[in-house]
């Protein structure tokens, strides 16, 4: 009975999660209630709070992990992006004019081997910052959102540097770094797809207003180390396994070691201050909808999802798994998969690969790109993310059927 009724707090959150706009409740406030009171349900009904306590601890310690991942990444680019530094290197990339239908293609492109190599998080920050810096009218912002959302997702599937859940594949040996660039192609040809689906309604010249801010050596300090750290986030993680949140919290150290000294006796505000500017409701509805993944995997919600291999053939299987990561965890999902000793050939594994990581681009919701991209882009929301989802299943069953083909 308790299990049932935590699934059906499960399904309020996300329902209310839907229909944000319509009960004028904020997404952040409904997840983070509905997600403390099914863990609280759990340790008061459970007769074994030792088991539970345990499961809680394990989820919270990966929650503050990304907490602390996203603390260090979004003040690096709070800062950057308050002092103009994103802004002037998009409008120095840029030509002097350009049709605004090119732009979507570049927007993929860039975001698709930006997220190749750095976790999704950080390119989707960065990515973030570019649309803003565009001023476009608020229909072409969303657009441009839900391409980046579906490119990021797309180049993180295609290297272990990218997406956790193709880590995680690598690590169970399923899958060898040289086999997963077969996914790379597929994956640009279904964001290339997606950006010419997305081009009506994008006429005319964009022509990028020059106001290129100048920048203090302190700024170029700033920028040139949050590049370091990416770069050495990939690098270190290619020989030993140093949790990203370690380098950018390093990364993040420097330059308040550097403030402390570059800035004095200027009339500038300390690097510290820009943490204020981080939106806290990006990181509480993270917090309310990883404890709530957490509860459903801890309940033994998601073992039953394993067995759709015994009901389809694997390519069908893998197919419907990237459809359900749209509404569940991906790395809940790939630990059932993972865990259940499935017998695939590489084409499959490949396959699930591809879709446990490009599926969650279905739905706002199914990725952390989704969820950062509709807090932060003004007129994103479940509804009007929702209007591209025939768009996205369209590409994203190209990019599957053309890793089946290969």
């Amino acid at each position: 009975m308790l299990n049932v009724i935590l699934v059906c707090l499960a399904v309020l959150a996300f329902v209310a999660i839907v229909f944000e706009d319509v009960i004028h409740l904020n997404k952040a406030k409904s997840t983070l209630f509905l997600g403390t009171l099914c863990w609280l349900l759990l340790f008061l009904c459970s007769p074994n709070h030792l088991i539970v306590e345990s499961a809680f601890s394990e989820n919270i310690l990966d929650i503050a992990s990304l907490w602390l991942f996203l603390f260090a990444a979004m003040t690096f680019v709070a800062y950057l992006n308050q002092h103009g530094m994103v802004e002037s290197l998009v409008y120095r990339l840029l030509p002097d004019a350009m049709p605004q239908k090119a732009l979507l293609p570049a927007l993929a492109l860039f975001a698709f081997c930006l997220s190749s190599f750095c976790d999704n998080i950080t390119t989707t920050l960065v990515t973030i910052a570019l649309i803003q810096s565009l001023k476009l009218p608020a229909k072409s912002n969303i657009k441009l959102a839900v391409l980046a959302v579906f490119s990021i997702n797309s180049g993180g599937a295609a290297l272990i540097t990218g997406d956790v859940t193709t880590l995680m594949i690598f690590t169970s040996g399923k899958v060898g770094i040289s086999d997963l660039f077969v996914i790379v192609a597929p994956g640009l040809l279904a964001c290339l797809l997606l950006a010419v689906l997305l081009m009506p309604g994008f006429e005319g010249t964009l022509t990028p207003q020059r106001s290129v801010s100048k920048a203090s050596r302190f700024d170029v300090w700033v920028a040139v180390i949050f590049v370091a750290t990416i770069a050495m986030t990939l690098v270190i993680n290619l020989f030993v396994h140093v949790p990203p949140l370690l380098v950018f919290i390093f990364g993040l150290s420097i330059v308040f070691l550097l403030a402390r000294f570059m800035t004095r006796g200027e009339e500038e505000d300390p690097i510290i201050d820009y943490i204020r500017k981080i939106e806290f409701d990006t990181l509480l509805f993270f917090l309310g909808i990883l404890l709530i993944v957490g509860m459903l995997k801890e309940i033994g919600a998601l073992h039953g999802i394993a067995q759709l291999y015994d009901m389809f053939v694997p390519s069908v299987a893998n197919f419907l798994i990237g459809c359900l990561s749209a509404v569940i965890d991906n790395v809940p999902l790939t630990a059932a998969v993972l865990k259940s000793d499935l017998d695939m050939p590489i084409t499959d594994w490949l396959g699930f690969t591809y879709c446990v990581g490009v599926g969650g681009s279905l739905l706002a919701i199914g990725s952390a790109s989704g969820v950062l991209m509709m807090s932060k882009i003004e007129g994103l929301g479940f509804i009007s993310y929702l209007r591209y989802t025939p768009h996205l299943m369209v590409t994203y069953s190209v990019g599957y059927l053309l890793i089946l083909a290969m």
